[in-house]
């Protein structure tokens, strides 16, 4: 019997410890370990010292450039059942030299979150303007949904975000599957054993500063939040975590004000549960944030906003989700002196995290869509006209400013 191969195209080498993407991308190549005989994982980014170890886990992995044929010489070789790309500039980028060296490799893709939902927001935070539908349809929204009907199917990891692309845009529920993080099995004497109430102080936030909505909530926590609950809790401190921090993260540093930026967290895990805090009123975004994942696995409440509690059923939170600077205040003063109402929000924690994640029977019903579809791709590809339309020469501009840069290469060698 032939041995079954998936391969992931990624923008970066997954750093499980750096950001949510790199521990839903683990979460993903761990799960595909137990059903294809191969994976196999190729980046044309540089590996990082945090990088996670892939080839121990099994996974073969393999240096790729962008704009080369060696691709399509890889991609021949390896003649995978199902290809994976990270987020969608990776489709655009390789998914036409896919289709046309495996054209009967399944095509996910995995969006991580919608990119285009997030820039809208962002340009609207950037503007100081009112949010309106009218921002999502921008150049990276035509792109991305392009990229999604390009493949076979897509990963959405927020209900919302799948909500908002049946409903708006019309995509037929076919090209989707609602994934969230995986749910992980959880040690009751551990849960037991995380710090109580009053071995706790201080507050934290913890987020990787290469993506801007972390950067921009603490930028808004300095400025904004921070004055006003340092005078209503003057010996409290303000602790900020988070991989590739820059200068201008670091100038925030004023342990004088309680505000401390303290780099990257070893084991963020370990790190939240010494606190009695996490803040984030997060001003623009997109996705599930494992931040929050990471508060309630340690039994940390948290205070966000509307925008940071998207997608992570905000109807049950423990912590508050508050958008007014007064509100986010008083939810910050209350939780933090009162044992009674923290225990009560923290008592939330478990149900929160059941109805956020994929447990084990929604990961194999995940792999059984998978199976089904490469079982039945012709038919699958005949009902997604769009997309068949889209990968037809004339809309294949990546494709040829990618030709183009490889023969520009080569002539200039």
């Amino acid at each position: 019997m032939p041995r079954t191969k998936l391969f992931v195209i990624g923008q970066v080498w997954p750093e499980p410890t750096s950001s949510a993407a790199g521990w839903r991308m683990l979460q993903l190549l761990e799960l595909f370990l137990k059903q294809y005989d191969e994976v196999h994982f190729a980046s044309a980014a540089a590996l990082s010292p945090h990088s996670h170890p892939l080839e121990e886990m099994g996974i073969a992995c393999h240096s790729i450039l962008l704009n080369d044929s060696s691709f399509d010489n890889l991609l021949r070789e390896l003649n995978p059942d199902v290809v994976v790309f990270d987020r969608f500039m990776i489709e655009e980028q390789f998914g036409w030299r896919v289709a046309e060296n495996c054209p009967q490799a399944l095509r996910i893709l995995d969006t991580e979150d919608l990119h285009f939902l997030r820039l809208a927001r962002q340009e609207a935070y950037r503007q100081q303007i009112s949010w309106s539908d009218e921002l999502l349809y921008s150049p990276t929204a035509m792109r991305e949904l392009a990229a999604i009907y390009r493949c076979d199917l897509s990963l959405i990891i927020s209900r919302s975000e799948y909500e908002l692309l049946v409903d708006q845009f019309r995509v037929h529920e076919s090209l989707l599957y609602y994934l969230p993080f995986f749910a992980e099995k959880t040690n009751e004497a551990d849960s037991a054993s995380l710090p109580t109430f009053k071995e706790r102080k201080n507050l934290i936030f913890i987020g990787n500063f290469l993506h801007e909505p972390n950067w921009k909530t603490v930028e808004e926590l300095k400025k904004t939040y921070w004055p006003e609950i340092r005078k209503a809790l003057p010996k409290a401190e303000l602790h900020i975590y988070g991989a590739y921090a820059s200068q201008k993260v670091e100038q925030l540093h004023r342990p004088q004000e309680g505000f401390l930026i303290k780099g990257r967290a070893g084991n963020a895990r370990q790190t939240i549960q010494s606190y009695r805090l996490l803040l984030a009123p997060i001003p623009f975004g997109a996705g599930q944030k494992g931040k929050f994942v990471d508060a309630m696995i340690t039994g940390t409440p948290s205070i966000t906003s509307s925008v940071g509690a998207e997608g992570m059923n905000p109807e049950i939170w423990p912590g508050a989700v508050r958008d007014s600077l007064e509100n986010f205040v008083s939810e910050t003063m209350k939780l933090y002196k009162n044992e009674v109402y923290w225990l009560e929000k923290q008592a939330l924690i478990p149900t929160a995290l059941s109805n956020l994640m994929a447990d084990d029977p929604a990961q194999m019903l995940f792999m059984q869509q998978i199976t089904d579809l490469s079982e039945n791709i012709t038919l699958h590809r005949n009902q997604n006209m769009i997309g068949r339309i889209l990968a037809q020469e004339q809309y294949a501009a990546k494709k040829y400013m990618s030709r183009w840069i490889e023969a520009k290469n080569i002539s200039s060698k």
